[in-house]
């Protein structure tokens, strides 16, 4: 199984009940790695699921600099934001599997059908809960409680919870948790000097000493 597909399989279980309402109402389309889902000032007319692979929702600042604010695995839904411009952009991290959903189209669902109705509202409860994670890893005071932080969760997403593999890269990382790359490489190696992980490869990271960085951001 690739790290695409293992990321976020969890997720997709739990989610599979709530996907009845809307099963056939979307449309399933297939996005390559780095490839462009939407951009920032389009319209919001469609929203999406993910079925498979990462998908990461960024912003460009005015600097070049780019803010990644999520990163979206199975199960999850993103690009349904308020408004007629939208505020962010959203990229397949590798090669992702979607269910595009028009909004128009399910919002009159929603009025017919409260089945629906539920599954946006938990939708939005889901965005908004990432979003509030989000905001607290930033909080963080220093670069090794910030990557520590972004390992637990990224743990949680994985089958095996002692072995993560990473779908992005490590600039990606960095531009999530709003550090130079320098600052994510350092902290992950003096992570593996420490043994508390280990580094097979730039995409997999063994879990050794999960206690010391539940320490290290509690």
């Amino acid at each position: 199984m690739s790290a695409q597909m293992e990321i976020g399989t969890p997720v997709a279980a739990r989610m599979a009940s709530l996907d009845q309402p809307l099963r056939m109402a979307g449309t399933v389309i297939h996005v390559g790695e780095g490839r462009e889902i939407f951009a920032e000032g389009g319209d919001t007319h469609l929203f999406y699921k993910v079925i498979s692979g990462v998908v990461r929702v960024c912003r460009f600042l005015n600097d070049g600099r780019r803010q990644i604010e999520a990163f979206h695995v199975a199960g999850e839904v993103f690009g349904f934001e308020p408004g007629e411009a939208r505020s962010l952009s959203a990229e397949a991290v590798g090669d992702c599997s979607l269910v595009s959903y028009r909004r128009s189209h399910i919002e009159t669902l929603a009025q017919k059908d409260q089945a629906v109705a539920h599954q946006l509202f938990q939708y939005v409860l889901q965005n908004l809960a990432q979003a509030q994670g989000h905001a607290l890893v930033l909080g963080r005071r220093g670069a090794a409680e910030k990557v520590a932080a972004f390992l637990l969760g990224w743990a949680r997403h994985s089958l095996d919870k002692n072995v993560i593999h990473l779908a992005m890269t490590r600039q990606d990382i960095a531009d999530y948790l709003g550090l130079t790359i320098e600052s994510v490489s350092r902290s992950l190696s003096q992570f593996e000097r420490d043994g508390v992980i280990a580094l097979p490869n730039a995409r997999q990271v063994r879990m050794l000493n999960t206690d010391a960085l539940e320490d290290l951001v509690a």
